[in-house]
């Protein structure tokens, strides 16, 4: 699979994070934005998306819900958590359990999130 050809939907209910999502990574990646986990499980309905990145801290529903609800139909896919807040037993819990792959603290790494996003796919096609 090219770079070019990876479907990443990025949650965060900030515009402006998601503006700076789009910037950095749209010229690498298709990326599709949402600003709630409810439209990140429509956009997941109605998409074939590959690798799922999504703020911890958000209104109405919390990234770790949105994963849990998402992986359910959608368990092929990697989830990953990006967030301001520090490191926690609920993160440490999920990823212990498989249901996120790695955390990503922001300000994010660029190259340490292509790294990330490209092992989760090369170990999914082996």
């Amino acid at each position: 699979m090219n770079q070019s050809d990876i479907n990443i939907l990025y949650v965060d209910d900030e515009e402006q994070n998601i503006f700076l999502f789009e910037v950095i990574f749209g010229h690498l990646y298709k990326v599709h934005t949402a600003t709630s986990g409810e439209r990140g499980l429509e956009i997941l309905n109605s998409n074939t998306i590959d690798v799922v990145i999504t703020d911890l801290h958000m209104p109405n529903m919390n990234g770790l819900e949105f994963i849990n609800l998402a992986s359910t139909n959608f368990e092929d896919i990697p989830y990953f958590v990006l967030s301001g807040y520090s490191f926690n037993q609920a993160i440490e819990e999920a990823m212990k359990a498989g249901l996120i792959k790695k955390y990503f603290r922001k300000p994010f790494n660029k190259d340490e999130i292509e790294l990330a996003i490209s092992q989760e796919l090369s170990d999914l096609q082996s």
